[in-house]
């Protein structure tokens, strides 16, 4: 089984984005939008864990103590740079609260054998991805020119602002990966205390 951990969107808030795409989205068509039921926040990315032992996942991750807290999202960006862009994100700004549970996260699951992050926590919400949007192992990032157009379009606009919400729980998801791209489902709801 593929799977992550993620928070999701208040209703509102994914509205509010899905029209910042639909606006937006044709300025870079040779691109992976994602699709605006999948929008989330992720926290792990966990990948192939077996089925057999999803019982030991979802326990070690209603374990974690954490109390609700806001986030807020707003402004865009591109990874690793404008220039050699391969995501195309909206920012996402909390308390210590949000990187604290990411960091319990991933310790709860290394106890379970799964790969710690290597890199600091940087929490933002994947809107188009060029290529894999997997991260270069290279040192030099090589131009990309998929996202040039809206480059160009975001530096005439106001930086967007999407809301805040006040996040109360977190999810289990799987991912299936096909042709139309991947689906998501989530397996466990847990909520904070």
């Amino acid at each position: 089984m593929r799977l992550f951990v993620a928070i999701d969107l208040d209703e509102p808030i994914r509205q509010k984005i899905i029209r910042f795409i639909e606006g937006v989205s044709g300025f870079a068509p040779d691109v992976r939008w994602t699709k605006p039921e999948a929008l989330h926040l992720t926290l792990k990315f966990i990948g192939e864990f077996p089925e057999t032992r999803l019982h030991e996942l979802k326990q070690a991750l209603s374990a974690l103590p954490s109390e609700p807290f806001n986030i807020s999202f707003s402004g865009a960006g591109f990874f690793p740079t404008p220039k050699a862009a391969r995501v195309f994100w909206v920012g996402v700004d909390s308390d210590t609260r949000l990187q604290k549970l990411a960091s319990m996260i991933d310790e709860a699951t290394a106890n379970l054998g799964i790969e710690r992050e290597s890199r600091a926590y940087t929490p933002h919400l994947t809107l188009a991805r060029a290529g894999s949007g997997k991260p270069s192992r290279s040192k030099e990032d090589k131009p990309n020119n998929r996202f040039q157009k809206l480059r160009a379009r975001l530096e005439k606009m106001p930086q967007p602002e999407f809301g805040t919400m006040t996040a109360r729980e977190f999810f289990l998801y799987q991912s299936k990966l096909s042709p139309k791209g991947s689906e998501y489902t989530k397996l466990e709801r847990f909520a904070f205390n």
